[in-house]
């Protein structure tokens, strides 16, 4: 049981408190309980309580939505990997929160900027590059060999390069979906693409955004790639975000695809009235005009199989001068069906 504060001790840390608040606030126990506490192998450490709200990071903003990026990494790699025909490496590594104003201003050396349309959420997404990845890219658009260097360009993409590389963004929209999938089936597009990030906006300055960071290798290249994404893009989503693992649990891609085309698979049914064994010396001298004993009674329901396995009993009959069977029971192992009377 830890030790309980006694009165003056309780009366010290309300002193601290009513410091001056210009001045960080470090709320500390009394010395004489931190020799106590320390005595017993406890290890003490000093709250800033101003402090502790921003070091929050996004992923207790948002439960579970490294899930889905995670996810969105490993599509991703695919898809760059079968587009531009080089192993592609897309790690998903962490999430922050902070301002949009303050991302912007931390990312003045990104050259590669695109604004993602992520219909039907309320705001749209912030995808950009780091230049080693940007310039990579280009490259091996170009046809570079595989033994690409890295490239130590400082300078801003031109509109030729940045036509380059919309067809790798919107590779990364169709992967956001797919990511989605499970929660929302988004329609996500590519909108414009800049080489500033002054020239970008998806939300207010002021407005809190979600930072996903994810590494990008190339070979021996290796970039930084980052999805910033406005907090209240997802604030309708938080419950099925919650949710979210016990919604992977039912939702197995390959399972559901299976289950969904099941329905349209064709199977053979065969009305069967009887079955007899015969040689080949019989068989081959069958002509027309020859009449086959069928061992079985006409006034027993005849067969249904499907697939060659005895599923169901039927009762022949005519409908709209065709031959009709109706069903009149259903076959289960083991038990004694006798001869089925109709």
């Amino acid at each position: 049981m830890e030790p309980l504060l006694t009165k003056n001790e309780i009366a010290d840390l309300l002193a601290a408190l009513h410091d001056d608040e210009q001045n960080p606030v470090t709320i500390a126990r009394p010395n004489n309980l931190r020799s106590k506490v320390k005595d017993q192998g406890i290890e003490v450490k000093d709250l800033n309580l101003f402090q502790l709200n921003s070091s929050i990071d996004g992923q207790h903003r948002l439960p579970n939505l490294n899930i889905i990026l995670d996810t969105f990494a490993q599509i991703y790699s695919i898809s760059l990997t079968n587009q531009l025909q080089r192993t592609f490496y897309c790690l998903f590594e962490t999430i922050d929160s902070t301002t949009l104003h303050n991302y912007l201003e931390d990312r003045k050396n990104a050259v590669g900027f695109g604004v993602l349309k992520l219909s039907p959420l309320k705001h749209d997404a912030l995808l950009s590059f780091s230049p080693e990845l940007s310039f990579a890219i280009v490259e091996i658009l170009l046809g570079a060999s595989i033994n690409l260097n890295p490239l130590q360009l400082k300078r801003k993409l031109t509109v030729i390069e940045m036509n380059l590389l919309r067809s790798v963004m919107t590779a990364a929209c169709n992967a956001f979906d797919r990511a989605m999938k499970p929660l929302l089936e988004l329609n996500s597009s590519l909108l414009t693409m800049e080489n500033d990030s002054r020239l970008v906006a998806i939300t207010s300055a002021k407005a809190e955004v979600l930072v996903s960071r994810f590494t990008v290798k190339i070979g021996q290249i290796e970039g930084r790639m980052e999805i910033a994404f406005p907090l209240s893009t997802f604030t309708p989503l938080r419950k099925q975000f919650k949710n979210l693992p016990s919604i992977l649990t039912r939702h197995d891609g390959w399972a559901d695809q299976i289950i969904s085309n099941m329905g349209d698979l064709p199977l053979t049914l065969i009305a069967q009235s009887g079955d007899l064994n015969l040689p080949i010396r019989q068989i081959l001298a069958m002509k027309k005009g020859d009449i086959i004993d069928l061992d079985y009674d006409p006034n027993a329901s005849i067969k249904v199989l499907i697939e060659d396995q005895l599923k169901f009993f039927a009762i022949p009959g005519i409908h709209n001068t065709k031959k009709t069977i109706h069903l009149t029971g259903t076959y289960e192992k083991g038990a004694n069906h006798g001869s089925t009377p109709r």
